[in-house]
C-alpha cells in the first residue's frame, strides 16, 4: 500500500516502500563519501519554527499601513518590535 504525506503547502509527497528505505539506506551506508549524519551532527542544526516552550499565540491582526510599515522599516524583528510595544500599552494601562 503506497503511503503518502500531505505537505502544508497541499502537495501530496509518496513516501518508499520499507524495502525501497532499506535499500536507499544500504545505498548511503555503502557510500564512503557520503556517509549519513549522526544524530549529534544533526543536533547542532538550528532549530525552525517556535522555540519550546514559548508562550507565543498565533494570530491575524489588521494593523493600519502606515503603522506595518513603520515597524517594518527597522527591518528584521518587526514582529518582535510590535510586540513589545502591546506589552508596554499593556504595563501602562
Amino acid at each position: 500500500m503506497l503511503k503518502t504525506i500531505k505537505t502544508r503547502s497541499g502537495r501530496v509527497l509518496a513516501l518508499p516502500s520499507d524495502d525501497e528505505d532499506a535499500a536507499i539506506t544500504a545505498a548511503a551506508l555503502g557510500d564512503p563519501d557520503n556517509q549519513p549524519l549522526t544524530a549529534e551532527q544533526l543536533g547542532q542544526f538550528k532549530r525552525r519554527g517556535r522555540p519550546v516552550g514559548s508562550n507565543k499565540a498565533k494570530v491575524n491582526l489588521r494593523i493600519d499601513v502606515d503603522i506595518l510599515e513603520a515597524f517594518k522599516s527597522g527591518g528584521e524583528g518587526w514582529q518582535t518590535r510590535i510586540n513589545a510595544a502591546l506589552r508596554d500599552w499593556v504595563q501602562h494601562h
